[in-house]
């Protein structure tokens, strides 16, 4: 119990000691000790409480009198505290009332250092923002001079270096979103702009083109005048009287060229002075800078592919004229002088690889193209200022890098061309000049006429004397015929001027177009001559003579071509001229012509033979028909004598010969029935006559009686006849010894049947058979034995 008391002294100490708080684990403790401990505790608790009340109250009696002291005191202070309280809130109103406009004041210097550090802070920003906002309107300043590039370039500033530092405000954020539309309209611009340039290179090719064929040209033409006088300065001294006439003309033709390269030297233009090729650069910088430079370069390839092709496209009627082909050539040079500019003056927008290949497909539709037009040229001068044009064009693109020689080749092909068309036109000049001649020998008054012959044609006048008046042997053809040759080789060697060949192969095209005008044309001209129904023998033999002095002037030709070329014609590849063949042809198809024309006339006087085949007995003299051709070609052979001497004979020989065919034909027709022998002597009457005029010599050079051989078949059936001498016949037959040995059975046996006809109805052999019954037994073995020779002949054969 004792132990209890002094533990429940030390609870109530640190129940004393202790926050409220921390009561708990003490009152806790009171429960956990001996059972109604509690109750002593309580008691202990109410003891200790009852000694503090007594404690209280003695505090309170011990501080009472103080109080009461203190409350009197408070009274006495009351009146001067309500006084007080009236100063303070007096004092308090007067020191609001003064307050206020310090207040107001102060509001005020706020309200300004608000507004300083406002102001402040819009300046920092418009720092800012001002470089932004320049830019961008330098960026509006640039679009509305159309300097797109610059614009660009402003643009990548501003996104990459202003935008960012004023990205929270809202007018950044609306450039932003305008910047992409400006590019878009930059490139819909410069686009626009690049189209107009398109456009505008479409419409001055021919110009562009034009003017640098004209510039080419001039250097050739300078080019070569200098070289005509470097050669001429070299072969001044080998050469000297030939190349003086030369010289001059070609210091004339330098000096020219200098004046005109003088003329136009202020003129050269080129093609950045005709157009404006700003657009493309500026295009082409736009894409590049936008990263979308393959975009541009795949559409202006494309879109000059499909200029190409246009220009390429010829007019239907560009054969017509020369014009037509010079503004097709100026276009073409025009695209490709643009190309070629274009693609010196900028990277990867065209590529040589991209030139050469649209050079290529235009190369082939070009040469496609002069292919078809110019078949259709028949002038051989528009041909050949086409082969010029060709040539200056080829020259032009080959300046600028292009190759050419297929245009070269092509020109070739056109050179045939060309001489076709010449070899026409000289068709029609030869026709022309064959026309107008009178076939007659050309008279010569005085030695003045006489040298302007000789001027034009090479005669060799084998006369020593120069007496006039006098003729020459050829007509007025001959010497107009050779001019116009040497025109020809003129004309075919201006084609060949300017081709990049040698001398050798330029002599070689001469020689053979030269053969071709002779061999062909000119030929041919001869051979339709000769076959005219107007010419007569006397045109024909001066056709002869003509040809004759032609194909001895063909050396001169030769020389004359070899003038031209400086090749010799001792030069191996060297071609001749095949002029003699051609003469000859001619002079072979005249003389054959002469003796059908013979033949001709001497059928005609056949034809108006009119014999009585029934006469009793002869005329006594010859025919009026046959007397008439014997004169007709006495007088025809006496025109033969300014042929060459195998002519005239063959031509009297073939004449002979023809008459006595047709001579013979006319006793065998099948339309004579009947023959007396009084026709048969008429008709040997006009044998004699045949044979007296062959035996007259009507043409020198026959030996002996070779031309009355012509008449042997018929002299010796005829003599067979008259002579009725059958036994020697038949007894002789087939033996070379003969006397009748052209004597044919057949003939022989159709006459002597037609002399059978006509002894029955006329009674001629009633004589016969009353006097020498034994004769007609002999005609009629003779007639037996005749047919029997001829049946042994068929039977043979």
């Amino acid at each position: 119990m004792a132990e209890s008391l002094p533990e429940h002294d030390r609870i109530l100490q640190e129940i004393e000691s202790t926050d409220t708080a921390c009561v708990g684990p003490t009152l806790r403790s009171v429960y956990d000790d001996q059972p109604n401990a509690h109750q002593k505790f309580m008691e202990k608790l109410d003891a200790c409480i009852r000694n503090h009340d007594r404690e209280i109250e003695k505090m309170c009696n011990f501080h009472h009198q103080g109080f009461v002291d203190a409350i009197t005191e408070l009274l006495k202070v009351r009146a001067d505290a309500e006084k007080l309280k009236v100063q303070v809130t007096d004092t308090n109103r007067r020191l609001q009332d003064a307050g206020k406009e310090v207040i107001a004041q102060t509001e005020e210097i706020i309200r300004c250092r608000v507004q300083q550090r406002n102001i402040t802070t819009v300046v920092e920003k418009l720092q800012l923002c001002l470089p932004v906002l320049e830019m961008y309107s330098k960026l509006k300043e640039q679009m509305s001079v159309k300097r797109y590039y610059s614009a660009l370039k402003t643009m990548e500033q501003l996104e990459n270096l202003y935008l960012p530092r004023v990205s929270q405000y809202r007018f950044c954020q609306i450039m932003i979103e305008n910047l992409p539309k400006l590019r878009e309209e930059i490139k819909e611009i410069s686009m626009s702009d690049l189209k107009d340039f398109l456009e505008s290179i479409r419409k001055h090719s021919d110009r562009i083109g034009e003017t640098a064929m004209k510039q080419a040209q001039q250097q050739k033409t300078f080019s070569t005048a200098l070289q005509k006088q470097n050669n001429v300065n070299y072969g001044r001294n080998m050469h000297l009287g030939r190349n003086r006439i030369l010289e001059s003309k070609n210091e004339i033709t330098l000096k020219r060229t200098f004046e005109d390269e003088d003329e136009h030297e202020e003129e050269v233009l080129t093609a950045q002075d005709l157009v404006d090729f700003s657009p493309v650069y500026r295009c082409l910088h736009i894409y590049s800078v936008l990263g979308d430079g393959e975009t541009f370069e795949n559409y202006y390839r494309k879109q000059r592919r499909k200029q190409a092709r246009l220009v390429l496209q010829p007019q239907s009627s560009m054969h017509e004229t020369v014009e037509g082909y010079r503004r097709y050539f100026s276009q073409i040079v025009g695209f490709f002088v643009v190309e070629d500019h274009i693609l010196h003056v900028t990277q990867g927008l065209v590529t040589r690889t991209y030139t050469d290949e649209l050079w290529n497909m235009a190369l082939s539709k070009i040469i496609a193209v002069l292919r078809t037009h110019s078949s259709y040229c028949n002038d051989p001068d528009l041909v050949l200022e086409l082969k010029n044009l060709i040539v200056v064009f080829a020259d032009t693109l080959q300046g600028y890098g292009f190759p050419v020689n297929r245009l070269f080749d092509l020109l070739f092909e056109i050179r045939d061309q060309y001489n076709e068309t010449l070899l026409k036109k000289w068709s029609g000049l030869f026709r022309d000049i064959f026309e107008a001649d009178n076939y007659s020998p050309i008279p010569v008054a005085n030695e003045e006429e006489y040298r302007i012959v000789i001027s034009k044609f090479p005669f060799q006048d084998p006369e020593l004397d120069k007496s006039f008046p006098k003729k020459l042997p050829m007509s007025q053809s001959v010497p107009q015929i050779y001019m116009q040759v040497k025109e020809f080789i003129y004309a075919s060697l201006k084609f060949s001027e300017s081709l990049h060949r040698s001398s050798t192969e330029i002599d070689d095209m001469l020689r053979k177009s030269t053969n071709l005008l002779l061999t062909r044309t000119l030929s041919s001209c001869l051979q339709n001559l000769i076959k005219k129904p107007h010419i007569g023998l006397t045109e024909l033999v001066q056709i002869i003579i003509n040809t004759t002095h032609l194909e001895q002037a063909c050396k001169y030709l030769e020389d004359f071509i070899s003038n031209i070329t400086n090749i010799s014609q001792l030069t191996v590849h060297t071609a001749r001229l095949y002029g003699l063949s051609t003469f000859k042809d001619a002079r072979h198809a005249a003389e054959g012509e002469i003796y059908t024309k013979l033949n001709q006339k001497i059928d005609e006087f056949i034809q108006i033979a009119d014999y009585d085949w029934t006469m009793s007995e002869s005329d006594g003299r010859a025919s009026g028909y046959l007397m008439d051709l014997i004169n007709f070609l006495r007088s025809t052979f006496q025109v033969f004598t300014h042929l060459p001497g195998k002519v005239a004979q063959t031509a009297c020989m073939s004449a002979c010969q023809h008459l006595s065919m047709s001579l013979m034909q006319m006793l065998l027709d099948s339309e004579l029935k009947q023959i007396s022998m009084g026709a048969i002597q008429q008709f040997n009457l006009d044998v004699i006559q045949c044979e007296l005029f062959a035996s007259s010599e009507p043409v020198p050079g026959f030996q002996g009686d070779t031309l009355q051989l012509a008449f042997i078949d018929l002299r010796q059936l005829l003599d067979l006849f008259m002579v009725w001498d059958w036994s020697t016949y038949l007894a002789d037959y087939g033996q070379a010894t003969s006397k009748y040995l052209r004597v044919n059975p057949s003939t022989a046996l159709t006459l002597l049947e037609k002399m059978k006809d006509s002894s029955k109805k006329n009674n001629i052999f009633a004589q016969f058979r009353k006097n020498d019954r034994d004769k007609q037994k002999l005609i009629e073995t003779v007639v037996k034995q005749l047919r029997s020779l001829v049946n042994g002949m068929s039977q043979h054969t």
